[in-house]
C-alpha cells in the first residue's frame, strides 16, 4: 500500500543526536582526539576570558565548528552557521543540542578573533601531537621542510607609493575603476598595498606570475608524513631558509643527529653549515644548475639520503590539502597574524584527517 505524501510535524519529539550518528562515522574518532586536545588547553582558554560579563561562545565549540568548516570546505562563517541550523551531524560534533540556537555569523567571527591573542592554533597543533597514541606515530629524528605560497586577500589596484607622492586616481567606475599598470614599476621597497599592508609581491620562480602573497612553512616528520610544526612569514627570498632553521632548532637538542630533507631551494652554503652546527644532517637536494652544490659526498653516499629525498616530497600532500580542501590557497584573512593563525590551524586539521586511520593501522 502506498503511503501518502503528508507533511505533518510532531508537537513533541525527542532526538538523540548520539544515536543519529553511525558508530563507524569518521568524525567519531576525530572528535575523541579533538576533545582530548581541547581538555589540555583548558588553562589557555581560561586566560583569554574575563571571569565577569556576558557569556561568549565556548571556545571548545568554536574550535569544533571551525574544524567542520575546514573538513567540509565551507567558504564562509555565514554558510557554516546555516549548516549548523539544520545538520544534525554538525550539531553533534560541535556539542550543540537540537533546540540550541545557532550563533550569529558576525558574533562567531569576533569570538574567533579572540583565539588569535593566545596563539591557540599552534597550541592546538601541539596538543594533538602530544597525545600518547599520536606521539608514538611520530619520527623523532627524520624530518622534511618546505614552503608554499599563500595568496593574500589584497588587490593589486590598492597599491600606493610609500613616499606618499600618490598616483592620479582612475576616472569613473568607483573603487573598481580600470587601471593600466603597464610601464609603471612597482616593488616591495617602493610601494604598499592598502588592502593588506603585510602582503608582498613575490613569484615562485622564473616565468611564474607575480602575486601578492605570504609564504607558509611546514615541518613534517618522515615516518607517517604528519605536520609537526607550521608557521607563516612575509614573502621574500630568504624566508624559507630562516623559517626552516627556526622550526628545526628546538628538535636539534637530541644526543643523536637528526636529518632534514628539503628541495634545491635550500641548497645554500650558509643554510647547510648552520644545520651542521646544530648537529642536523642536511638531506637537501643538490642544485648544480650553473653552480656547485653545498651538499657533497659526505651526505649523498649514505642510503638514508636517497630515502629522505623520496619521502620529503610527501609534504606537498599536506600543502595540497591545506590549500584546496581547507581553503588556504587564497586566504580570506588580512594581516600576517590572522593569516598565520589560519594556516597553522589548517595544518592541525590535516593531521586530524589522517590520524584515525593511522591509529587504527598501528593498533
Amino acid at each position: 500500500m502506498r503511503s501518502g505524501d503528508n507533511r505533518t510535524g510532531e508537537l513533541f519529539s525527542y532526538v538523540d543526536l548520539e544515536a543519529r550518528v553511525r558508530r563507524d562515522h569518521p568524525l567519531r574518532a576525530i572528535r575523541t582526539i579533538v576533545n582530548e586536545a581541547l581538555a589540555a588547553l583548558e588553562r589557555e582558554f581560561a586566560a583569554l576570558y574575563s571571569p565577569i560579563g556576558r557569556p561568549s561562545i565556548p571556545p571548545e565549540k568554536l574550535l569544533r565548528a571551525m574544524l567542520l568548516q575546514a573538513f567540509y570546505s565551507i567558504r564562509s562563517e555565514r554558510l557554516l552557521m546555516e549548516r549548523l541550523e539544520y545538520d544534525l551531524l554538525f550539531r553533534w560534533f560541535v556539542g550543540m543540542g537540537v533546540d540550541d540556537a545557532v550563533w550569529n555569523h558576525s558574533v562567531f567571527s569576533k569570538n574567533r578573533d579572540r583565539l588569535l591573542e593566545g596563539d591557540i592554533a599552534a597550541k592546538f597543533l601541539v596538543a594533538v601531537l602530544a597525545q600518547p597514541r599520536v606521539k608514538k606515530l611520530l619520527s623523532s629524528d627524520h624530518f622534511s621542510v618546505d614552503g608554499t605560497l599563500i595568496e593574500a586577500w589584497a588587490s593589486m589596484k590598492s597599491v600606493r607609493p610609500k613616499d606618499s607622492s600618490g598616483e592620479p586616481p582612475a576616472q569613473g567606475a568607483g573603487r573598481n575603476a580600470e587601471a593600466d599598470f603597464h610601464g609603471q614599476k612597482r616593488s616591495n621597497d617602493t610601494h604598499a598595498w592598502t588592502t593588506d599592508p603585510d602582503a608582498r609581491l613575490y613569484r615562485k620562480g622564473k616565468g611564474k606570475e607575480t602575486k601578492l602573497c605570504f609564504i607558509g612553512h611546514g615541518l613534517m616528520e618522515n615516518r607517517h608524513g604528519l605536520v609537526v610544526d607550521a608557521c607563516l612569514t612575509l614573502a621574500d627570498g630568504h624566508a624559507e631558509l630562516v623559517a626552516a632553521l627556526h622550526m628545526i632548532e628546538p628538535r636539534a637538542d637530541l644526543p643523536t643527529a637528526i636529518t632534514l630533507g628539503a628541495d634545491k631551494a635550500y641548497d645554500t652554503e650558509d643554510f647547510v653549515n648552520e644545520l651542521r652546527s646544530m648537529n642536523v644532517t642536511p638531506h637537501v637536494a643538490q642544485n648544480t644548475s650553473g653552480r656547485s652544490s653545498a651538499i657533497d659526498g659526505r651526505t649523498t653516499r649514505h642510503g638514508g639520503y636517497a630515502v629522505s629525498q623520496r619521502i620529503r616530497k610527501r609534504i606537498e600532500e599536506a600543502f595540497g590539502w591545506i590549500k584546496t580542501v581547507a581553503g588556504q590557497e587564497k586566504t580570506s584573512f588580512r594581516g600576517r597574524d590572522r593569516v598565520a593563525w589560519a594556516f597553522t590551524f589548517a595544518a592541525a586539521v590535516y593531521n586530524l584527517v589522517r590520524l584515525p586511520k593511522l591509529i587504527a593501522e598501528t593498533g
